[in-house]
């Protein structure tokens, strides 16, 4: 480091030693001393760089983000290229999800130690939050190149593909990390929602159960169980787990919704109604209102279900599966005419799926 010529030895014993004060008092979160610190190396020199970061550092852990910029900036403009100022300034913009700017400061970073790998997954990281998924992927795999089986390479990684929804493809990711860390209850979570999104819930649900092993009450394990019975139709076993949810969440709407979906499917209409009625209750709830409306059509009460999903289609009106149900139930009323009209609208407006089109197609034959 340079300090000013004019510096006498006594001065720079003085500054070094304030310096290891203030990093000191950083650690342990006394920042009004760190402060302090810090502002009496620049009394003495004001271009000294371990006190402008310092004071960056200071700011920035205090979430003074603006603040810590302007520290870590000045530092810059008297010692260009100084690592610390750079990686405090790149974290400041990425604390303000200002990510392109992140990036061309980690970038400067990387053009003199193009090894740190700690940066290669920071700025790999800000390149998957702008969706930039070739330059994030390229990055991350740089990272594991200099680490292997670095966990923030990998998880990154993870991410992205999940994001991307590849899910397949980051299944193996997350799998090296849960080799390296076997209690890692995200990582397990995280490999279930994986299979959860391709539907395959049998292979999803192993690893719900093993995080629930793990943390009994691990609200995103007992969801991803309660899920996965729903897909394979146990609905009994599902509604156990919502059940579960609910004894320490009981205000929890979606989850209140998707226990009286439970009920419904078995067949215990009234209790599926009262579960509705009850997530209702606390906020407006689209799918309790479907909920009850499949109940009205359950019951043969189709003109019912027909002007509560009606009401719902003219604030959602490419949404697919009111669109199926309300057709569905001019169907069983006889009236096919107005079915064929409910799906050709929904075409007309731009809507898009294949269970629409081939009813359609059912009903013009």
């Amino acid at each position: 480091m340079t300090e000013g010529e004019n510096s006498s030895s006594s001065e720079l014993d003085q500054q070094t030693e304030l310096s290891k004060a203030g990093y000191r008092y950083l650690k342990e979160g006394r920042f009004q001393e760190a402060v302090e610190s810090f502002k009496g190396i620049l009394e003495i020199n004001p271009e000294n760089n371990y006190g402008l970061v310092g004071l960056g550092e200071a700011a920035r852990k205090q979430g003074k983000f603006d603040e810590a910029v302007d520290y870590y900036r000045s530092c810059l403009e008297f010692h260009p290229g100084n690592k610390f100022a750079l990686v405090g300034l790149a974290d400041c913009y990425r604390a303000q999800s200002a990510y392109q700017k992140a990036i061309e400061i980690w970038e400067q970073y990387l053009g003199q130690d193009d090894q740190d790998v700690t940066v290669l997954t920071r700025i790999a990281d800000a390149y998957r939050k702008v969706k930039n998924f070739e330059k994030s992927k390229a990055l991350y795999l740089n990272a594991l190149e200099v680490e292997e089986d670095n966990p923030y390479a990998l998880n990154g990684l993870g991410h992205l593909h999940f994001d991307f929804k590849h899910y397949t493809e980051a299944v193996p990711y997350w799998e090296r990390m849960l080799e390296n860390d076997p209690k890692n209850i995200k990582v397990m979570t995280s490999l279930g929602n994986c299979y959860r999104k391709t539907k395959d819930f049998g292979r999803g649900l192993p690893y719900f159960e093993m995080a629930l092993e793990i943390e009994p009450l691990n609200f995103y394990a007992l969801f991803g169980i309660a899920d996965c019975y729903r897909g394979m139709n146990r609905h009994q076993d599902s509604l156990d787990a919502w059940e579960k949810i609910l004894e320490f969440d009981p205000d929890n709407k979606v989850i209140i919704t998707r226990a009286g979906d439970a009920h419904r499917n078995l067949g215990a209409l009234e209790k599926a109604v009262e579960y509705y009625k009850r997530a209702l209750n606390i906020e407006f709830d689209l799918y309790a209102v479907i909920g009850l409306a499949l109940i009205s059509k359950l019951k043969g009460d189709h003109l019912q279900a027909i002007e509560s999903l009606t009401g719902l289609l003219a604030q959602n009106p490419k949404n697919h599966r009111l669109v199926i149900e309300i057709a569905d139930s001019y169907i069983k009323l006889g009236n096919d005419e107005a079915a064929e009209e409910t799906l050709t609208r929904f075409l007309r407006l731009g809507g898009k799926n294949a269970k629409v089109s081939e009813m359609l197609k059912y009903l013009q034959k």
